[in-house]
């Protein structure tokens, strides 16, 4: 398995991801070999998921401009190929029975590896350039990627997407046939998330706290919750808000929430660490996803798992994930006000609130196992095998 993001290195949701798949597939029996890259020396001995062998490598040399975002990672190929071209030590000698690459970013070495091997290349798309643009690619990096996602699409064996929107779009998108693209949710462990006493946190101890959390960046749609607060703070007593992460869209975002006068009511603590995001998702009163574009929402799958009550906008995977399952409520993309008055009815209904939590547990355990998604991907790669033939 190859992926760019892995545990200790993680800018987004993929990594939890593959940590997540390859460990259940190891439990399920398979031997899985995961190649990653690193950024710093002490990643590539960092610690690995159990009975999962991770290979890292870092891929500064040759030195290229960072502005070179697309040449720098194809340089990254190589050296991700040359780690996995001939095996030393105890896995020398191995050979796999799949290569299974996610995202672009390592599809050169994925495909090259498989080709080596003489073996099937899966590729999962946990998203794509087009859409994460809303259909409309501008020149440059965007172009160039799409191009890439295009040409791996097609040199890959079997697809696998995470929400059915995604499904829909590599299918009409990339032209290809429905039977080469395969539907599987990404899974999240719930007892990681969980409250300490094994249960949901009683409502007389959430505060009116509205949580978000992710990559900073235009799409996540920060901005339009900072919008919301500004509606809210005279309509619900002491509300407040926690905007936890990075990104390169972090000063604008501070920008907006001081033009909107709310900088009093929200936060921006930055990077917080899992232990400290749980016991502040523990405490919210609600989880808000409002991104403009998510292709599937990992935290949105986080938060049902915590037991705090969940609103996402209405769009791609979160509303896939939530809309029909009474799990959450959702919002129209965008609009502050619709938002604002999502937050007001969860914050201020009690009954509602706990209706939404007890549907959540109900959806996580049921479809959302890693168990589950490691059986259905397995069933994918013997598809893969068949079609290589």
């Amino acid at each position: 398995m190859l992926s760019w993001d892995f545990p200790p290195r993680s800018t987004g949701g993929i990594a939890a991801q593959v940590s997540g798949l390859s460990a259940a597939l190891a439990a399920a029996g398979h031997d899985v070999v995961v190649l990653t890259v690193a950024d710093r020396p002490a990643e590539v001995h960092a610690m690995p998921p159990p009975n999962v062998r991770v290979l890292r490598t870092q891929v500064d040399l040759p030195w290229l401009p960072p502005a070179e975002a697309v040449t720098r990672i194809a340089s990254a190929n190589h050296a991700v190929t040359k780690l996995g071209v001939r095996f030393s030590g105890e896995l020398e000698g191995w050979k796999p029975d799949v290569v299974h690459g996610h995202d672009w970013q390592l599809g050169w070495a994925a495909n090259s590896l498989a080709t080596r091997y003489g073996v099937p290349f899966v590729l999962t798309m946990h998203g794509t350039e087009r859409v994460r643009h809303g259909g409309q690619l501008p020149l440059g990096h965007p172009t160039d990627i799409n191009s890439i996602e295009w040409w791996l699409a097609f040199e890959a064996h079997k697809l696998i997407a995470p929400t059915r929107f995604i499904v829909e779009q590599l299918i009409t998108g990339f032209e290809l046939d429905e039977a080469h693209v395969s539907h599987i949710p990404n899974g999240i462990d719930p007892m990681l998330w969980r409250p300490a006493r094994g249960g949901v946190t009683p409502e007389r101890e959430r505060e009116p706290l509205v949580v978000s959390w992710g990559r900073v960046q235009y799409e996540k749609g920060f901005q339009v919750l900072a919008r919301a607060m500004h509606a809210l703070r005279g309509r619900v007593p002491d509300v407040h808000s926690v905007i936890a992460g990075r990104g390169s869209y972090l000063p604008e975002l501070q920008t907006q929430i001081d033009v909107e006068g709310v900088s009093d009511v929200i936060s921006l603590p930055g990077f917080v660490p899992d232990p400290e995001l749980r016991e502040l998702v523990h405490r919210a009163g609600c989880v808000v996803i409002p991104s403009l574009y998510e292709p599937f929402g990992i935290v949105a799958l986080e938060a049902l798992a915590a037991g705090t009550p969940l609103i996402v906008a209405r769009t791609g995977g979160l509303a896939e994930l939530v809309v029909g399952t009474n799990a959450g409520v959702t919002f129209e993309p965008g609009n502050p006000d619709d938002l604002a008055d999502a937050i007001e009815q969860v914050l201020t209904n009690d009954e509602l609130a706990t209706i939404l939590v007890a549907n959540a547990r109900h959806l996580v355990e049921q479809k959302y196992s890693w168990a589950a998604i490691a059986r259905s991907t397995a069933e994918v790669y013997g598809a893969a095998h068949l079609a290589l033939r």
